[in-house]
């Protein structure tokens, strides 16, 4: 006998049946919320624009071990393998679909993690351990991180360390690893260090060469800060990643329905990504007044990959970037304006691209008691060159500029409205200007202008934390893949509008409850190209409902339940932009459990429940076939310590 159980209705029973228990409180959701996306900290119900911020705290008590899996498990972000790499996922939101990753930047302390190509941010090589905080920042960032950002942002912020911990897990698909971290923080000084080792011996069956879908990562970091004088303050930063993963080919439908977890009889592709970074910070203060921040990253990367169709090819990447800024803040004044640059090289093929940023931006916020009011103006030379030893060397350079308009009332102590405009730009990766088919370096692109609005409202109670509002966003000449021609081009007219929602609430000192929802239209309004007419269909990959829920409980005072449920609309599948109702993508859903117990002082145990009532998911692709790639298909398990000295 077989049935089936809503998880939703689970996780809102369960809630409910716990409603009357009383025990001393946790974290709630009426504390503040800081945001500093601007370079400006402030409550996040006071900013002028729409965000969503997670803790240290709900990190600790979620069970997920990497950022994919909290991304994926807690957030509103649509996360997916990229053709089933859960290292460098497809990260998006506002409706970009496929190229979505392109349309959010990503940071880290700053540190830009957009590649210059189509590869996504390789988020695999960021341990979950070292996060203090992640702000996502939708509909804004344009004049702060320039291109790319006409989605948003990411800004993940870590923490100094001040102590030891171990922490290992194994479970079933042979996954197993461990994490260690060492910190000191003193009057003058702070060092933390941290390793981080996963592996997983693969969900799939082994492939014609005899491999599963296994894979492994190792990272580490070491970060630190020294105060040289009472007005200046030093900051370093180096680090390392290997990532070796085999991931599944995609299946037909027919024998994805007969089993998720087979082999198509090819050998699973390969990809071994090697990472090193460094950077070096300073942060001077010259006058009560005014302060000056200056930066310098540089990262150099290394990533070969081998598949049926591709017999083994590397990509070799340097990338650097700087940045001088000046903050001036008086009374209700902040102003923040600075020169960022970013270099960055790969050689592919026996061929060498370029692409190099120059920026130049001003952000200014006035902040009465019940008002914010914010402007900002980026203007940036982006510039390309590529050769080849059969080709003649190219160049192009285009300037782009971008702004911003932010402003929030407060209406009370509880409700406060925001409105936002942003003029935001995305200019195609290197490999826009190459035929899929034949690696012919075509020519270069054009960029993705995007002007979006957003309309909002924050409302906190004693007992829950409101954020809604509604986004609208027209663009032109929206970077796309035409799988039908295997060209690279632009959508003509595009445009995309929703309602996002992000509510928590207090149900009992003991419980929390939160839902993240998002109603997403995008449809193409103009574009022909290679004989395909695309005008009035919907970006595929965008589903119109998702869904994320949350809950927690703390049982008695030793231990935390999480219980989370992520769902989305079936929607076209990726590359279906003529929308063809034979190519969909079949609905996504996955319930997560997770308890962990305070045993000790110095130790604790969890266990976790991935994909609780054994989904099926898949990422579906419509290129030259329709394949769907398996993605979480399956239950897994975990269950670990953590030691603290």
């Amino acid at each position: 006998m077989s049935f089936r159980l809503s998880p939703s209705t689970v996780a809102v029973a369960t809630a409910l049946s716990f409603w009357g228990l009383h025990a001393s409180a946790q974290e709630t959701v009426s504390e503040p919320v800081l945001v500093s996306a601007t370079r400006i900290d402030m409550q996040d119900t006071d900013a002028p624009y729409a965000s969503e911020v997670h803790t240290r705290e709900q990190i600790s008590r979620s069970g997920a071990h990497s950022l994919f899996d909290y991304l994926s498990q807690q957030s509103s972000l649509q996360i997916t393998p990229q053709w089933g790499n859960r290292h460098a996922p497809n990260v998006t939101m506002r409706g970009f679909g496929e190229d979505g990753h392109q349309n959010v930047v990503i940071t880290v302390n700053g540190r830009r993690l957009n590649n210059i190509d189509n590869v996504p941010a390789l988020i695999g090589a960021i341990s979950l351990r070292d996060i203090e905080r992640i702000e996502i920042t939708k509909g804004s960032g344009a004049v702060m991180y320039g291109d790319g950002a006409t989605a948003g942002s990411i800004q993940i912020y870590t923490k100094a360390q001040n102590a030891a911990s171990l922490d290992i897990y194994g479970g079933s698909h042979g996954q197993r690893g461990a994490v260690a971290s060492l910190g000191l923080v003193k009057d003058r000084f702070d060092l933390s260090v941290t390793a981080d080792h996963s592996k997983t011996g693969g969900f799939s069956a082994t492939d014609s060469t005899g491999h599963k879908d296994a894979g492994e990562a190792n990272t580490w970091r070491v970060a630190g800060t020294v105060k040289l004088t009472n007005d200046m303050q030093a900051e370093v930063e180096l680090g390392a990643s290997r990532i070796d993963n085999r991931f599944p080919n995609g299946l037909t439908a027919e024998a994805f329905a007969d089993h998720p977890g087979q082999s198509n009889g090819l050998p699973y592709p390969r990809q071994v990504a090697d990472n090193q970074y460094w950077g070096l910070g300073l942060q001077y203060q010259l006058q009560p007044h005014w302060k000056l921040h200056a930066r310098h990253h540089r990262e150099d990367k290394e990533s070969s990959y081998d598949s049926f169709t591709y017999a083994g090819y590397t990509n070799e990447y340097q990338q650097q970037s700087n940045e001088i800024a000046l903050q001036f803040q008086r009374d209700a004044w902040v102003l923040n304006a600075g020169v960022q640059s970013h270099e960055g090289e790969r050689w592919s093929f026996g061929s060498l691209m370029r692409k190099d940023h120059l920026g130049g931006f001003i952000h200014a916020q006035y902040m009465l008691e019940d008002l914010t009011l914010a402007a900002g103006l980026r203007r940036e030379r982006v510039r390309y060159h590529h050769s080849s030893a059969w080709q003649a060397g190219s160049s192009q350079q285009e300037y782009l500029t971008s702004w911003e308009l932010g402003v929030n009332q407060r209406l009370s102590e509880q409700l406060s409205v925001f409105a936002n405009y942003s003029d935001a730009f995305a200019t195609p990766d290197i490999d826009r200007f190459f035929d899929y088919n034949t690696n012919r370096f075509t020519g270069f692109g054009e960029a993705t202008k995007s002007r979006s609005f957003t309309l909002g409202l924050n409302h906190t109670g004693n007992s829950h934390r409101l954020k809604a509002s509604a986004f609208y966003a027209r663009l032109h000449n929206e970077i796309y893949f035409d799988p039908m021609s295997g060209l690279n081009g632009n959508l003509e007219q595009s445009h995309k509008y929703g309602i996002e929602v992000h509510n928590q609430w207090q149900l009992s000192p003991r419980q929390q409850l939160s839902v993240n929802y998002a109603w997403t239209r995008a449809k193409i309004d103009k574009e022909s190209q290679g004989g395909s007419d695309y005008g009035d269909k919907q970006v595929p990959g965008v589903p119109r409902h998702s869904v994320t829920l949350g809950w927690n409980l703390r049982v008695a005072d030793k231990g935390h339940l999480q219980l989370s449920h992520t769902w989305r609309s079936s929607h076209w599948a990726i590359g279906n932009f003529g929308n063809d109702p034979a190519f969909r993508q079949a609905t996504y859903s996955a319930t997560d459990v997770s308890y962990r117990h305070q045993l000790h002082r110095h130790i604790e145990l969890y266990a976790a429940v991935h994909n609780l009532f054994d989904q099926a998911n898949s990422v579906a692709v419509k290129n030259w076939q329709y394949v769907l790639y398996p993605s979480n298909f399956e239950r897994s398990f975990k269950l670990g310590a953590r030691i603290s000295f």
